[in-house]
């Protein structure tokens, strides 16, 4: 059986699908993609929005196109079975929001960073700058919201959390992410087949380690 899906139209040339999970809609855009010349396809959250050309196509044409690239189901999206282990400084110059956020919220920084470590993750999307993987799945006890100033730049490897999910800056930027550590494990190489350690889908595991095994 097909997937189910309802089109929205959402602008002159704009089309949006709402999808059951982050992941889902990373697989669909990916499909999509593939499947038509189209202008853009954005995955977000809980959706995904195509954006067609009107000088070529009307709107009843694009949402044949899109119906006919849905009806077999969305492929699975690749990278799914792949487990990568990201080491972490927690705390300190690296993580210097760490310790008021653990008196905001009545826990030991060990307490958090057991908590933090203690499960595994999926990159949900990839997106704000470049390379930025929002993690989801966060434990609901450490959700706090973003900064209610961001700073104006944050480092590459830097841990954030905010709105249920764990952030990682795979480039310098200015963020609002509460910085809990940061991580040497490289996430962004120019010089790479694939530049970005971090694609949707992926699945996430934190490992705590001290400053001594930084250049490890």
């Amino acid at each position: 059986m097909g997937w189910r899906f309802v089109l929205r139209r959402c602008g002159d040339d704009l089309f949006s699908i709402p999808v059951s999970s982050p992941v889902e809609a990373q697989g669909l855009a990916e499909q999509l993609r593939a499947s038509g010349d189209w202008l853009d396809v954005v995955p977000g959250i809980d959706s995904v929005v195509v954006r067609f050309d009107a000088t070529r196509l009307d709107a009843a044409g694009a949402q044949r196109v899109i119906e006919a690239s849905l009806k077999a189901g969305i492929e699975p999206l690749r990278g799914c079975d792949e487990l990568i282990e990201i080491p972490v400084v927690y705390g300190g110059e690296f993580g210097p929001d760490l310790e008021n956020l653990c008196n905001d919220i009545g826990m030991t920084p060990a307490e958090f960073i057991a908590l933090h470590t203690g499960k595994e993750y999926t990159v949900d999307m990839v997106g704000f700058t470049p390379g930025f993987a929002f993690i989801g799945g966060l434990d609901k006890r450490l959700r706090i919201p973003r900064r209610a100033e961001p700073r104006l730049r944050v480092e590459a490897g830097s841990v954030g959390i905010a709105d249920g999910r764990t952030g990682l800056y795979a480039m310098a930027s200015p963020g609002g992410w509460t910085l809990v550590g940061r991580t040497p494990h490289r996430l962004f190489d120019a010089s790479a087949e694939t530049p970005f350690a971090l694609r949707a889908g992926m699945r996430v595991r934190f490992r705590a380690i001290d400053t001594s095994e930084w250049g490890e």
